[in-house]
């Protein structure tokens, strides 16, 4: 740990980073981090996302800032913009909607083949969201279709969720966090 971030850490202030919340539409993006903000924070009721909007939350030691980017498939050009400014990914997806699991593939590929991208050692948190419903396929499933076991350069963690009720985000935003803080330390310890 550098100088400056056990300042950061000894004055209480908090790192920030920018997330990138990417996914097909209607996956739950917006749920899912609407349900990380604190409960006073979040928004009753949950509208899709036209282009993209930034929302901010914190955990026990970062702030994140996240680019909720629309999933429509108009919109999904823009995705590439923000991907140099990204320090994480989240990416979502539906598990209940078997039809569109090869859209998300292709999504995928072209972000993790994309120059911004493909040469960096970023941290992709996938949430395999609406387990609630019927039908929907497990955590391993979607793993196995979007062959997940094929990004051998960057660490990526994959979470069951159910966005409506929060269940399965805090365990992966707590990944998500460690990998952040292994990714500062390393790169302190590359400039030392």
């Amino acid at each position: 740990m550098g100088l400056f971030d056990k300042l950061v850490g000894w004055l209480g202030l908090k790192k920030e980073v920018n997330v990138l919340c990417l996914g097909l539409d209607n996956s739950g993006k917006t749920t899912i981090i609407n349900k990380l903000k604190p409960s006073n924070a979040q928004a009753q009721d949950i509208v899709p996302t036209i282009g993209f909007s930034i929302e901010k939350f914190k955990t026990s030691s970062l702030s994140f800032t996240v680019f909720d980017m629309s999933g429509q498939g108009r919109y999904r050009n823009l995705w590439e913009h923000y991907y140099k400014e990204g320090q994480a990914i989240i990416f979502v997806i539906d598990s209940a909607d078997k039809l569109r699991m090869v859209v998300a593939k292709e999504e995928l590929d072209t972000l993790l083949n994309h120059p911004d991208i493909k040469h960096r050692r970023i941290p992709i948190l996938f949430f395999a969201n609406k387990m609630d419903v019927r039908d929907a396929l497990s955590s391993v499933k979607v793993s196995q279709l979007l062959c997940l076991e094929n990004i051998k350069d960057k660490p990526w963690h994959i979470c069951a969720t159910d966005a409506l009720k929060g269940d399965g985000l805090q365990e992966g935003v707590d990944w998500l966090q460690d990998q952040i803080m292994q990714s500062n330390q390393n790169n302190e310890n590359v400039r030392a």
